[in-house]
This record gives C-alpha cells, structure tokens and sequence, in this order.
C-alpha cells in the first residue's frame, strides 16, 4: 500500500517552521511507523531528523506526535495509523519543548525537572542485614507501576496544565519518578523531596485531566500517582506516616 506522511519540520536549532513536508511511500501495514520514517530518511530524504535507539518501547526516545496524539513510533503500526480517517498521517515534534530540529525537541528541561526529584533510592541508616534491605512481595507491588516509566516525556508533552497553565510546573513524568520511590518501603527520601515538590509549581498544580495518563506507551496510572504523592506530602505535613 501507498500512505501519505505529512512531517512537520523546522530548520536546524529551531530557526523557522518549515510546516509540513508531504511523502508518499510504499508501506506494509503490519510495519512499524519508526520503520517508515527511517526509510524516508535513507532513501528520500536524509536531512529528515529524529531520534531512535531500541525500537522496542523500552528507551523511548522515539516518542513524537502521530496524528494530534503522544505515541512512540516504533510501537505505532501503519495500519493503525493511516486508519484514522486522515488523508495523511501526521507526524509533529512533541510539545512543550523547543524543538531543534524537525522531530528533535530540547529534553534537558524535561531531564532537570526529573533530577530535581531526586530519583534514587535514599536510606534511613545501615542495611538490616550484610547486604540487604529486606522486602515483602506487597511492599514491592506498591511502587511497581511507577517502574514501568521509560521518560519518553509524552506525558509532558500532553499535558494541558504545562501547556496553558503554568510552563513550569514540575510536570507528570518526574512525579512519577519521585512516587516510586516514596512509595518504596526502604526509602526515607520524602523530606529531601520536598523542596520540588511541595512549592506552587510542584505537584499542586495538576488539574487530574487524564492526558497524561492517556498517552503513556507503558499503561502508568500517572494521574492516580499524582495524586497519591500529594496525599504522601500532606500526611507527611500532618505527621502521618505509613500507607495513604
């Protein structure tokens, strides 16, 4: 079958909107929308940039805009996506970051925001035993969901409360980063997480929209994680402790 891609594209550092360049390639429908765009850029056009690494949902460096909606294009498949009732599959950077060229968007606020969290695992004193810190099967279920995140910033980009809200709220991806580890039970983190997250453009500003939790390639409860982490700060503030 023959589709057409539209590609928005933009000059190198982001210097002007080019809008959109159509292609009209021969594509198999159980082939992966990435598998496309690479062949565009090997045989049509190779000034077309983007950014790929596993091509199997797990890096997700692959993430981008495909037809108005965050998905990663290594698990988008062309017959899923020229399905939609478009004449074309679009295909856009992803929001809220500056783009620098085409499909590549600037990742380092994205990346500050989710070291600002502090996300790693931050003890109470010495281990119980030689080399370990025992935990029960219920207790490692707890946090397992905010695992799952593989910082593919869709959620980020989806997310109305950066984009009309406040730019610098603290934003999805790093909260979930910040809940998996409050929520470990060997990890006494919360207090030196504070300072991201309990100030105006922490976690407060999350309006519970549900896009993020929509567009995560991975299946996160991020909204519900959310909320579950303001509820960990305001017991804590309460001096509350244990489960919320």
């Amino acid at each position: 079958m023959v589709i057409a891609i539209e590609i928005r594209r933009r000059e190198p550092g982001g210097r002007g909107d080019r809008g959109f360049d159509r292609f009209e390639i021969e594509a198999g429908p159980g082939e992966r929308l990435l598998d496309v765009l690479v062949r565009i850029q090997r045989q049509v056009d190779p000034t077309l940039v983007f950014r790929k690494s596993c091509g199997h949902g797990v890096c997700g460096s692959d993430a981008m805009i495909i037809n108005g909606r965050e998905r990663l294009a290594c698990k988008t498949l062309v017959k899923d996506a020229a399905a939609e009732g478009r004449a074309a599959v679009t295909v856009e950077p992803l929001r809220n970051l500056d783009v620098r060229r085409d499909l590549i968007v600037d990742q380092e606020p994205f990346f500050r925001r989710y070291r600002d969290v502090r996300p790693y695992f931050i003890p109470a004193g010495a281990a119980a035993g030689p080399r370990e810190r025992l935990q029960s099967p219920a207790e490692r279920k707890a946090y397992d969901e905010a695992t799952n995140c593989i910082l593919c910033a869709a959620c980020f980009s989806a997310c109305p409360v950066v984009t009309e809200v406040d730019p610098r709220f603290l934003g999805p991806a790093a909260i979930v980063q910040a809940s998996r580890f409050l929520e470990d039970s060997r990890d006494r983190g919360l207090e030196d997480r504070l300072p991201p997250l309990d100030q105006p453009d922490g976690v407060w500003p999350c309006e519970n929209r549900y896009q993020c939790t929509t567009v995560c390639p991975r299946g996160i409860p991020v909204t519900r994680l959310i909320n579950l982490t303001k509820r960990r700060i305001t017991g804590f503030k309460m001096g509350r402790t244990g489960p919320v």
